[in-house]
């Protein structure tokens, strides 16, 4: 079954040490919709013609890559896995994106819908509002944020251990920015409690999912008019700096699920 096929072949990647998030999510619709259509093998035709339903040339040919090279492991064990061209959907050109600079309003507007977020007196809502602030004030990435434990607060900084590059570092920050991560600790005690060392947490106790922060993000800036429809590109959740985001949108991530 393609199920297991993806299974051993992300576990494969995530024990030589990749993340493989956005692939992982890619290719567990791709096999979803492969054996909703009673495929036990990758066929190119299937590939493409789910490649083809995602709403913007980038991410057509972003799915068709990721499964092509889902294909080429596959095909190594069973010659019965076609694997499609790489130019099935045309030669793609790499283009660097506009960076999206966040002006100070639309940093206030979405840190004032995160703070108006559901359910009322729960932890959610001052979760986002610091994590959307913090990464306003220190342009780090979600991931890093999110990686936060207790200890990595200190009276120097921010100590950041899980790095782009496998590398440690100390993000000095601004006695207002630590005022206010002082303010959600205090807060994060007195709801959850002290049962857990991740900085930021959910309502359930855990710290809240790189996908999930993701949406979050996208409903509040379509709420306040920085983004369009679902499938529309526009500014990626980095407060300090963006870029068009032809990643996988809240229906591609709900289908995964």
């Amino acid at each position: 079954m393609l199920t297991d096929d993806l299974s051993r072949y992300v576990a494969l990647h995530e024990t030589m040490g990749f993340k493989f998030r956005t692939q992982r999510l890619l290719l567990r619709i791709f096999v979803s919709y492969a054996e909703r259509h009673g495929d036990s093998m990758i066929k190119s035709d299937r590939v493409i013609a789910w490649a083809i339903q995602a709403p913007s040339p980038e991410q057509r040919r972003n799915r068709l890559l990721t499964v092509r090279r889902f294909a080429i492991a596959m095909h190594a064990e069973d010659p019965g896995h076609e694997v499609p061209a790489a130019d099935a959907l045309g030669r793609g050109l790499f283009r660097r994106k506009q960076p999206y600079i966040y002006s100070a309003d639309e940093i206030e507007a979405l840190m004032v819908a995160a703070a108006s977020l559901g359910p009322i007196g729960t932890l959610r809502p001052l979760t986002y509002y610091t994590l959307f602030g913090l990464l306003a004030a220190t342009g780090m990435r979600i991931s890093e944020a999110l990686a936060l434990r207790l200890g990595d607060v200190t009276e120097d900084g921010l100590v950041i251990a899980s790095t782009k590059f496998k590398k440690r570092r100390l993000v000095p920050i601004h006695s207002t920015t630590r005022a206010a991560i002082d303010r959600y600790l205090s807060a994060r005690l007195a709801i959850i409690g002290a049962e857990t060392n991740a900085l930021f947490l959910s309502n359930e106790g855990t710290p809240p999912r790189y996908d999930t922060v993701s949406g979050v993000f996208r409903k509040i800036s379509r709420q306040i008019g920085l983004r369009g429809a679902p499938g529309q590109p526009g500014p990626r959740p980095c407060l300090l700096h963006g870029s068009d985001d032809p990643g996988i949108e809240a229906g591609d991530r709900k289908a995964a699920a």
